[in-house]
């Protein structure tokens, strides 16, 4: 550390030294041409000439004492602008009037248009030490290096284009990015320049503009827009053969990390322009409730359960434990935490939900304070054809987890539900409901404080549509799509877990959580916009099929039932359905329904249907 520190400090000084040096040379010269200039190059009266060679090193120290006073040796010169040009011709002014009062007041023989010709080359040659770094990068990021950087459209004519072609040229980024023009909707803006590049038309022109200009990349900087002005841009951008890139939304944090602007930029992700705009939460308030507490995520190598992992982790808690039956799941989030997280108290044990007794073990050993119970089967199609494993593994594991935070004293349990537990038509829908049933059962009987959160599906997730129309168009198509009129609610994993954790600071015992979730997405635009992605067409390089309804799958998804009510949070989008009433032998009944699905038998989902009186099975087509 100390012989980094030194090599710091070596190179600091050696920067002032050469700032001094300069502007040494920078004051002697400014003196001698303010003479000469005043004589017309002729000979210079010796008295004159006498009254500046002899107070040159005088004058000099004036100067640079002047400058070190005024930070001018101190500033970081790479990323000078108009602030820096105040304080240069500030100090060159207070310098020159420093100078002027002594030597008038010694009576000394002075040109009176000395000081004006003075002054004037002194901030010339102070500036041009000081801005050549970026006026040579200026230079050459106006001569495109063709063996290396792009032609790169920006789209997106407000601060974050300026902060961004800013950085390109003060860190050499031309040699990436050699920005050709810039797209923006505001007429007001459009003709005009940034930095002496063009803005050319709005997002209509990007095709014509990008054959123009041979566009090779376009990067959308519009930090500001929501992902439905996002998803409009790059329809307009794939009409181009360039490759798309973003920038996120993060310019307000430049300043605080010093990170580089241009290593923001990224390759355009569908999570960026399909579901809702992100919805915001209170990250202190989250962290207050995790801090310092021991947690443990039920199924932690899940989609789910994994982001859960990761964000409690980096609010530093107490105790982290990763509960999986899935071990190649458990070790890799296991091992990205170790990486990331190099301090953090973390267990990851292998184990199932159904497994009353080893589940046991671990509230015995760690006595959680905060159970996330994200451990599910979720598959509609698969858990159609095995019903009995939906109630084995999602009511069965709920209830024995439940059970035990009840038994084990932990002080919140926050259940994973789904929106398909709405008036389900398909058994896994049915057993979440049940898992919310018994979740609003056991609040009422325990002084811990349980509650479910119910959103709709993720981006990306294990078994989501994403990223099974991925994998179609790799191989060449079709994208099945099971009804041209099915709508789906969707967000990001970040962004339900981020719901689910936000939900454990409100919860107060029996609440369903649910989001807003806005509009839902039609999914056979949503596969348009995905081969779109790719880089295709569709209908042309990639055929979409329509396949028909599965079983148990419902055109639409509902978010909330009529009977639960809704109550506001402090966050706007997130609501809270009330309690329903519960059959009084409801666990009971469970218990029998455990039974039979243990024993494999055939008619569960009507069994499931005698407790869960809003699931409608649909009939068996032989």
């Amino acid at each position: 550390m100390r012989k980094k520190a030194k090599e710091v400090f070596g190179k600091k000084m050696a920067r002032i030294l050469v700032l001094v040096f300069f502007d040494i040379i920078a004051v002697a010269l400014a003196s001698l041409f303010a003479l000469w200039i005043r004589f017309d190059f002729q000979t210079i009266p010796a008295n004159y000439l006498h009254t500046v060679t002899h107070f040159l090193p005088l004058d000099t120290v004036i100067i640079i004492t002047v400058f070190a006073i005024t930070g001018l040796y101190t500033s970081v010169w790479r990323y000078a602008s108009i602030p820096e040009l105040i304080s240069v011709i500030g100090a060159c002014v207070g310098s020159d009037l420093i100078i002027f009062s002594y030597k008038h007041l010694l009576l000394l023989p002075t040109p009176r248009s000395f000081w004006f010709v003075f002054l004037a080359f002194l901030i010339f040659l102070t500036c041009g030490v000081r801005y050549s770094y970026r006026i040579g990068r200026a230079i050459l990021h106006a001569i495109p290096n063709k063996n290396r950087s792009k032609n790169t459209m920006i789209v997106g004519g407000g601060d974050a284009a300026h902060i961004l072609i800013d950085e390109i040229a003060r860190n050499g980024a031309y040699e990436e990015y050699h920005i050709s023009c810039i797209i923006d909707d505001n007429k007001q803006k459009q003709g005009a320049r940034i930095r002496g590049i063009p803005i050319v038309g709005n997002r209509f022109m990007i095709k014509d503009a990008a054959e123009k200009y041979r566009i090779e990349q376009i990067i959308i900087a519009i930090p500001s827009a929501g992902k439905e002005e996002i998803a409009k841009i790059v329809t307009e951008c794939q009409k181009t053969d360039a490759e798309i890139k973003i920038l996120p939304a993060v310019v307000k944090s430049i300043t605080e990390d010093e990170e580089s602007i241009t290593n923001r930029i990224r390759p355009i992700k569908y999570e960026d322009f399909l579901g809702r705009d992100e919805i915001v939460v209170n990250n202190d308030e989250i962290k207050d409730n995790l801090t310092n507490k021991t947690i443990l995520v039920t199924g932690g190598g899940g989609s789910i359960g994994s982001e859960l992992c990761r964000q409690i982790a980096s609010a530093k808690p107490k105790l982290l434990i990763i509960f999986d039956i899935y071990e190649n799941n458990a070790y890799d989030i296991q091992q990205e935490l170790y990486r990331n997280y190099p301090e953090l108290n973390l267990q990851t044990i292998i184990g199932s939900v159904r497994d009353y007794d080893r589940l046991e073990l671990v509230f015995q050993e760690f006595h959680p304070d905060q159970v996330y119970h994200a451990a599910a089967h979720k598959h509609v199609p698969l858990m159609e054809v095995s019903p009995n494993e939906a109630i084995k593994n999602n009511c069965l594991g709920t209830l024995n987890t439940v059970k035990l935070a009840d038994k084990y004293g932990v002080k919140k349990f926050v259940l994973v539900s789904t929106d398909k537990a709405v008036r389900p038509t398909n058994i896994m829908g049915a057993s979440k409901r049940i898992c919310e049933m018994i979740v609003q059962t056991y609040n009422k009987k325990s002084k811990t404080d349980y509650v479910a959160v119910r959103f709709g599906n993720v981006l990306g997730s294990n078994g989501s549509v994403i990223p099974l129309f991925l994998k179609q168009i790799e191989n060449g198509g079709p994208v099945t799509v099971t009804h041209r009129d099915i709508t789906r609610y969707f967000m990001t994993i970040p962004e339900a877990v981020s719901l689910i954790l936000q939900a454990a600071v409100y919860a107060e015992g029996g609440e369903i959580f649910v989001l807003d979730m806005g509009k839902p997405v039609r999914i056979f635009d949503l596969a348009k916009k995905i081969i779109r992605y790719k880089g295709l067409e569709p209908g042309k390089d990639i055929e979409i099929k329509i396949t028909g309804l599965r079983p148990g799958e419902k055109l639409y998804e509902e978010m909330l039932m009529d009977e639960e009510g809704l109550k506001e949070t402090p966050n706007k989008l997130i609501h809270i359905g009330q309690p329903i009433d519960i059959d009084r032998n409801f666990l009971s009944k469970l218990d029998k329904l455990i039974d039979s699905a243990q024993e494999n038998k055939a008619d569960i989902k009507e069994r499931t249907a005698a407790i869960v009186d809003t699931y409608k099975p649909a009939k068996e087509t032989k």
